[in-house]
């Protein structure tokens, strides 16, 4: 039975390669050039960085007992995994305090002098009860359609869904990205991106060696050998790495050197 469920994943994995390779080829790492480029960056990826966390949440919400009188809920196994990725995700033990990595992109983000009023807009309105796709007008246009298309899985409510986003469509693909921009950022010596190389670098780390292997390990459990379970997995992480691609489009088209040219 473990043969025939690996097989799933190990087919899924075939099938999304060319999306993960026009992905990884994407023009958006060559392109961030100075501050003035990785500004536009961080202000539309810190949008995926925060609804990364929905994905996270929603996988423990349905694996683990959130409610007021607690259960036990869920596989045990499974429960750990969740439970220990929201611990790195949510409460990373950084420079000698805990933090959110949302937390600590934001604290990337102010320290080149990048705004965040897109996104502490975004907040505002949903802490004021604003549906999120709703308050998501207050987005760039690419990271608003980045995000809908997060939590339209996120609401969607199946769990397949969820774990192969958060999995395929994240923490496999997010060391691969990553590893070519904090070789850049390196590269150019500059003290002011300190924070974001340390977050970039806590991601290769954690999502490569840890909580990547975890997920799959989630994945496997939640799809198991059902059919329909691994169709509706398939389209989510599909739909999600597609959705990065069009994310990466939208940093490229709004570059300073590209809107020069239009």
């Amino acid at each position: 039975m473990a043969n025939k469920i690996t097989a799933h994943l190990v087919s899924l994995h075939q099938r999304l390669r060319p999306i993960r390779q026009r992905l990884l080829a994407h023009p958006v790492y060559e392109s961030l050039r100075d501050l003035d480029d990785l500004k536009v960056f961080m202000s539309h990826h810190i949008f995926a960085v925060w609804d990364f966390m929905s994905l996270l949440k929603g996988l423990q919400r349905r694996m683990t007992c959130l409610d007021e009188v607690w259960l036990p809920q869920g596989e045990r196994t499974a429960r750990r995994l969740i439970n220990e990725i929201v611990l790195g995700e949510e409460s990373d033990e950084v420079g000698g305090g805990a933090t959110s990595h949302f937390e600590m992109y934001l604290d990337a983000m102010r320290q080149i002098g990048c705004s965040t009023a897109a996104i502490d807009a975004v907040l505002a309105e949903v802490r004021g009860g604003r549906d999120v796709l709703t308050a998501l007008a207050a987005a760039p246009a690419a990271a608003r359609q980045f995000s809908r298309t997060t939590f339209a899985i996120v609401k969607g409510g199946s769990l397949p869904a969820i774990a192969a986003a958060f999995t395929l469509g994240r923490e496999d693909v997010i060391p691969d990205m990553f590893t070519v921009l904090v070789a850049d950022l390196q590269r150019q010596g500059r003290a002011e991106t300190s924070i974001l190389q340390d977050y970039l670098a806590r991601h290769i780390e954690l999502d490569g060696d840890h909580h990547g292997p975890m997920a799959e390990k989630l994945l496997l459990e939640v799809c198991g050998d059902n059919e329909a379970n691994w169709q509706a997995a398939g389209q989510a992480a599909e739909d999600s790495l597609l959705a990065r691609i069009g994310l990466w489009d939208g940093v490229v088209q709004a570059l300073p050197k590209q809107q020069q040219l239009t």
